[in-house]
């Protein structure tokens, strides 16, 4: 595995969004900026949720998007781990259930081994047989992690995954995130509006602000 390179442009009405990103291999790199700033649209662009209407994306060797060229590699062909605020757990499957059908879409010994960890990594154990609706917002999150990993990422997304929790489900969950990128040796890319949140684990910090990327905010002295 390795690094993701991407272009990005976008219009929807009066929004354009123009971003040029590079996510190391086995990195965190936090995203943060205002409400409205194209956020979750960089991230659903880069999943293959939504096309971009001009841009390029690169995972390796592997090109996901390539407008000049005509290449647009669905969503369920790149790979991504998405782990989304709300945690979009399926109610009507177990804890279990919910890891175990990220995992048949990759279908092989190594996924298997893999979800076996990702149970681990992240003290799923006791919840496997639990519905994910008598679940706190904390352990939801636990699991909604665990399915992205179930699924041998080869790019996590993270769209403000602990923005709903308190302080000390935050603190909870914050070095499972740091866990995973560093076992799995893949890109993490991390929204957050609490940049300092993450200041201790990200690698990068960027800004993105009117669809404009930056590396720190504007009003940020030097």
């Amino acid at each position: 595995m390795s690094g993701l390179v991407a272009e990005i442009g976008l219009s929807r009405g009066a929004f354009e969004l123009s971003v040029s990103i590079e996510l190391a291999e086995c990195s965190l790199t936090a995203l943060s900026g205002p409400s409205g700033a194209g956020k979750t649209t960089l991230l659903r662009c880069l999943a293959g949720l939504e096309r971009a209407q001009r841009g390029r994306v690169r995972k390796g060797d592997a090109i996901w998007q390539d407008e000049s060229a005509g290449v647009f590699v669905p969503p369920h062909l790149r790979g991504v781990g998405f782990v989304f605020q709300d945690t979009a757990l399926f109610p009507h499957l177990s804890v279990r259930g919910n890891l175990e059908f990220a995992a048949r879409r990759a279908g092989n010994r190594a996924q298997r081994m893999l979800l076996d960890a990702a149970v681990e990594w992240l003290g799923l154990a006791p919840l496997l047989e639990r519905d994910p609706r008598t679940l706190s917002g904390g352990e939801r999150q636990r699991v909604a992690i665990g399915r992205a990993l179930a699924l041998n990422p080869e790019l996590i997304l993270m769209d403000e995954p602990v923005a709903a929790l308190d302080v000390e489900a935050r603190a909870a969950i914050l070095p499972n995130v740091e866990r995973v990128f560093r076992e799995l040796r893949v890109p993490v890319l991390y929204v957050t509006h609490t940049p300092s949140e993450v200041a201790g684990i990200a690698q990068q910090q960027l800004w993105l602000e009117r669809g404009r990327l930056s590396a720190k905010p504007p009003s940020t002295p030097p």
